[in-house]
């Protein structure tokens, strides 16, 4: 099966590499990246970052590169549940390691696994931007904050409660 985004996604691509001069194809990188990783299953295959790189004139490893850099892209398949905790300075005086523990004790998960059942990806990250909030984790669109193990219990009792919600 070859990979294409629909038509309104095209043009969407177009949309953003318009914004940019031409021969700058390459600064519509990262909304792209973001684009194809909410169109194919929620990560980045290599065949899904060759795509974006044939879209945009690049060359493999150009996409690679940037995929590989930034946290916020997926490079292998994720639950439906992306736990994403910070291990930066301040989360990490604050605790995030042994919400890290927490999380694995709960889950059986280290960073960079996902659950049995699909439910539950862990990841570490870098700085969210909640150093006031330490520790803190991200999921989804939303800030976790000031975490402690009845929060991560509650979170995950939610996740399962929405997911059991839409089966």
């Amino acid at each position: 099966m070859k990979l294409s985004f629909t038509s309104e996604q095209l043009q969407e691509v177009q949309r953003l590499v318009s914004r940019y001069p031409e021969g700058r194809e390459k600064s519509a990188l990262i909304p792209v990246l973001h684009l194809a990783q909410d169109t194919f299953g929620g990560w980045l295959s290599t065949e899904v970052m060759d795509y974006v790189a044939s879209l945009l004139q690049l060359k493999p490893i150009e996409v690679y590169e940037v995929a590989s850099f930034y946290s916020m892209f997926n490079l292998s398949p994720v639950g439906k549940h992306l736990l994403e905790v910070c291990q930066t300075g301040p989360c990490m005086l604050n605790g995030s390691d042994s919400i890290v523990e927490y999380i694995y004790q709960r889950l059986g998960i280290r960073p960079g696994e996902t659950t049995t059942d699909g439910q539950f990806t862990l990841k570490t990250v870098e700085c969210l931007g909640a150093c006031g909030y330490a520790p803190m984790l991200q999921l989804g669109e939303h800030y976790k904050e000031h975490l402690t193990k009845e929060k991560i219990d509650a979170l995950i009792e939610s996740c399962y409660a929405k997911s059991a919600a839409l089966n």
